[in-house]
């Protein structure tokens, strides 16, 4: 995620929409609640104090001297003194207290039947062995590991091996380039690449070691490559190197199922996160070890509503992404849950994959991305209403800002059979890379939900909605979303560029302290947050900051309507001018000039007159990465008659040129 320097406005976000649904938690949820109420007075009173409480959660090999060292901010360190080992707290703990036949991962592959049951003895085992393997392969404490595959079962392995030796791990998405790869290598240094021959994607094998050897030639750091066999398709004359390539098969398989995990220290390193940078080169976000493992397996306790003995969880993102880190590996299995973990696409082989698994594993919490959501509300409820998913008890979105509309739809459609036939509660959660774990969120048992709205900041963490001098905003006022004290698993630095650190999160409430987040937010009447998305993505029409997400939701309030992105577009009279990209469900046929209309018009009685589109484009698909963000920098160059820009990271780089084939069909006011 990308910060601006500082908000230069002298009007902050103009707060626009309203939104008076309101749902109150479910009775018998709240009667049995893991957390309730009392959190947050009692964390607002001793935030270090709280924070120690749920420190103890965990196994440590020697407790902490100090909860909060803040004597060199904004370099914070937490539980120092403290020495700690992730792995053995995600794994051998839960063997140890007699849970090693429990179910840690059900395995879903994109191949129907293609299905592993993988307990925690065996999980346990299989990173034992893999970290037996990998100090063979000459990797130590400090050693850092690029991991890079699909969604397989040995890629979790792969990251708990690395924090048992404490072998800092950057994990990069599957889908990104050998030039991607090569350049988060090169930044962090990394001696070993863990890959795999390919994974299926749509029905088919996608090679993925081709990439990784590409990346290789772009690098003289990588001594050896550990490949896993997932799909057995030729590797070519060229793909396998002996000096350099190892089998997982061979090596990790043939490696003793005995190792001692090390404890290291609290802010030993864990992992580097690469996310997107305003300059164009990725920042590596170090993520250290015990702040980072007390708060993702908090908030996923508290949050979830977590019962380990009898919840099936599933959180449907990549490992390659933070969200894969923090609510995939680390929080749920120190946790002990049984998880879901699928390996496909949400529509191979069929649209109705995902409710189908649900309904076979029973899942009961189930975490997943606006995106996903707008993309099944635009084919409609016949496709989920086929699977049983009475299972299903709480909802989670992450990613983005959800659509008020999209909310309902989840709630009352995949959540349908939930609370008596009322709706299955939603928490809306925002957090990010840089903050490690989930930071705004109701809590089930406690906040009522508000479509749209992430509601309050979580108990131990100070967030705060302020103006351009940094003073908090009224309610019913928007500004800037900001962290005003500091939080365990927070990142550390930029790895290597603690300066870029300290100017991109720091600088600009710098005489505050406060973490700035990038984002744009409003209070509403009765103060809770509604995040209205990147500060980048700001229009400024006739002097009114408008965010393109208030107006998107509003689009997407249309019955008509499946997704929308808007940008704004350089307007002589106004400054900027809105424009959207609409895609429609498909009960409402191909659209036409009395659409856009109808659409502008809903637009002006949703918001106003000036949030109006100037243009309404009709397309069939947004411009959107691998992980599911609309890439609204592509759609501004189309707006604005630019080339298009840099289409590398898109999962589908042929969007762009239909939506520019069709921009000059749009209708213009």
């Amino acid at each position: 995620m990308t910060v601006t320097d500082s908000p230069t406005s002298e009007e902050t976000l103009a707060n626009l929409s309203t939104e008076n649904r309101r749902f109150e938690p479910p009775a018998e949820l709240a009667a049995h609640a893991n957390v309730t109420a009392e959190a947050y007075e009692r964390a607002a009173a001793d935030r270090p104090a709280f924070w120690a409480e749920q420190a103890e959660r965990l196994t440590w090999a020697e407790r902490w001297d100090t909860v909060l060292d803040d004597s060199n901010p904004p370099f914070y360190q937490w539980f120092t003194g403290g020495k700690i080992n992730a792995a053995y707290n995600c794994v051998d703990r839960h063997v140890e207290a007699g849970r090693g036949d429990k179910v840690a991962i059900h395995w879903v592959g994109e191949p129907l039947d293609d299905t592993r049951d993988i307990t925690y003895a065996q999980l346990k085992d299989e990173v034992c062995q893999a970290a037996n393997a990998l100090t063979d392969l000459g990797i130590a404490a400090g050693d850092r590991v690029a991991i890079y595959m699909p969604m397989i079962p040995e890629a979790i392995v792969a990251m708990l091996a690395c924090a048992r030796i404490g072998a800092p791990h950057t994990v990069v998405f599957g889908g990104f380039s050998a030039d991607a790869l090569a350049s988060r290598i090169d930044d962090c240094q990394a001696k070993l690449v863990i890959t795999s021959d390919g994974g299926y994607r749509r029905g088919a094998p996608a090679a993925l070691k081709p990439a990784g050897d590409e990346a290789r030639t772009k690098t003289d750091l990588v001594e050896k490559v550990l490949v896993v066999r997932r799909t057995g398709q030729d590797l070519g004359p060229s793909g396998w190197d002996d000096d350099v390539d190892v089998w997982w098969h061979d090596v990790v398989g043939a490696a003793s199922t005995d190792h001692t995990p090390e404890a290291f220290d609290a802010e030993h390193p864990l992992y580097v996160m690469y996310t997107s940078g305003s300059t164009g080169k990725p920042k590596g976000i170090l993520h250290t070890t015990g702040g980072y493992l007390v708060q993702t397996s908090y908030t996923h306790h508290a949050v979830f509503d977590l019962k380990p003995e009898t919840d099936v969880y599933w959180c449907t993102a990549d490992i390659g992404w933070v969200t894969g880190h923090s609510y995939i590996v680390y929080g749920p299995l120190a946790n002990g849950v049984t998880q879901v973990v699928y390996e496909g696409t949400p529509d191979a082989p069929e649209r109705g994959r995902w409710w189908q698994i649900i309904e076979q594993y029973g899942v009961t919490l189930f975490y997943t991305a606006p995106t996903a959501i707008r993309s099944f509300m635009k084919q409609g409820r016949d496709v989920p209403d086929k699977s049983d998913m009475s299972s299903l008890r709480i909802l989670g979105s992450v990613g983005e800002p959800i659509n008020p509309e999209a909310y309902i739809w989840y709630r009352d459609v995949i959540g349908g059979a939930g609370n008596n036939g009322q709706g299955t509660p939603i928490v809306d959660t925002w957090w990010q890379t840089e903050t490690g774990a989930l930071m705004i969120s109701p809590l089930p048992g406690v906040t009522a939900g508000k479509p749209g709205s992430a509601m309050t900041a979580l108990p131990g963490i100070a967030a705060d909605v302020v103006d351009d001098q940094g003073d908090s905003v009224p309610n019913g006022s928007g500004g800037y979303l900001v962290i005003t004290e500091p939080w365990p698993s927070m990142l550390r630095t930029i790895w290597g560029d603690r300066d870029r650190y300290v100017d991109t999160y720091w600088k600009t409430y710098a005489d505050r302290g406060y973490y700035f987040a990038g984002d744009g937010a409003k209070k509403d009447a009765d103060g809770d947050i509604w995040v209205l998305g990147r500060v980048d993505d700001v229009m400024n029409v006739s002097g009114h900051r408008l965010s393109t997400t208030e107006i998107e939701s509003a689009l997407v309030s249309h019955p008509k309507v499946a997704e929308a992105a808007v940008v704004g577009a350089k307007d002589e009279d106004t400054g900027q001018a809105v424009c959207a990209f609409v895609i429609l469900r498909e009960s409402a046929g191909d659209g036409g000039p009395e659409i856009v209309q109808e659409l502008r018009g809903h637009v002006r009685k949703e918001i106003g007159p000036i949030a109006t589109p100037r243009q309404i484009m009709i397309v069939a698909e947004l411009p959107k990465t691998r992980s599911g963000k609309i890439m609204r920098r592509l759609l501004r160059d189309v707006a604005e008659n630019r080339e298009v820009g840099d289409v590398t990271t898109l999962a589908d780089s042929s969007v762009m040129s239909l939506i520019s084939q069709g921009m000059s069909s749009s209708s213009e006011d």
